[in-house]
C-alpha cells in the first residue's frame, strides 16, 4: 500500500518512508547533492552571469531550419490527406479534419455556394428547373482542403445546371 494511504503516522513506522509530496526541500537538496557526488548539500543558489553576456549562444533558428520545418509540415499535411482519403471510419475522418483545422488546414465543402472554377473542380452536373439554383454547388463529391488561404486540393463538386428543354 502506498505511504500516503497508511492510517498510522509515517514517522512511527519508518521516518525515511515519506511520500514524495512530504519531503522537505532541504532533504531533496541533500539527495540531489549526494547523487551529484557532493558531500554536503548546497546552502543556497550561487550567483550566475547575466544572460546578456556575448558568449551566450543564440537559440534562434536560421533560415535553413525554418525551410526544413515548413517542408516537414507540408509532408505531414500531405500524409494526413492521404490517410483521410483512405479512412473508412467517419470518426477517424472527423479526427483528422479536426487536427488539420488546428494547424490552419480547413476542409472545403462548398455545398450551396456559387460554383467557381478557380477554386472548385466540376465533377458533374445535375439538372434543375429552378433558375435560382443554376450554377450553385449541389453536392461535394471529394472534399477539398486549404492551408490558410492557399488551396491544397480543390473540392470536386456536382453543379446545378439548367434542365435541357
Amino acid at each position: 500500500m502506498g505511504a500516503w494511504l497508511r492510517k498510522k503516522a509515517v514517522e512511527e513506522e519508518n521516518p525515511d518512508d515519506v511520500p514524495t509530496g512530504q519531503i522537505s526541500a532541504v532533504s531533496i537538496a541533500a539527495i540531489i547533492a549526494e547523487a551529484d557526488g557532493e558531500t554536503s548539500p548546497p546552502e543556497g543558489t550561487e550567483p550566475v552571469e547575466a544572460a546578456s553576456n556575448t558568449d551566450v549562444e543564440s537559440t534562434t533558428t536560421g533560415p535553413a531550419d525554418l525551410e526544413q520545418a515548413l517542408a516537414d509540415r507540408q509532408a505531414l499535411i500531405q500524409l494526413c490527406l492521404y490517410a483521410l482519403d483512405r479512412a473508412r471510419s467517419g470518426g477517424v475522418v472527423e479526427r483528422l479534419e479536426h487536427g488539420l483545422a488546428g494547424i490552419g488546414v480547413r476542409a472545403l465543402r462548398p455545398d450551396g455556394e456559387r460554383f467557381d472554377p478557380a477554386v472548385h473542380e466540376a465533377g458533374g452536373a445535375v439538372a434543375t428547373e429552378d433558375p435560382a439554383l443554376e450554377g450553385l454547388v449541389a453536392e461535394t463529391e471529394v472534399v477539398g482542403f486549404a492551408d490558410h488561404d492557399r488551396v491544397l486540393r480543390a473540392p470536386i463538386v456536382i453543379v446545378y445546371a439548367k434542365k435541357a428543354q
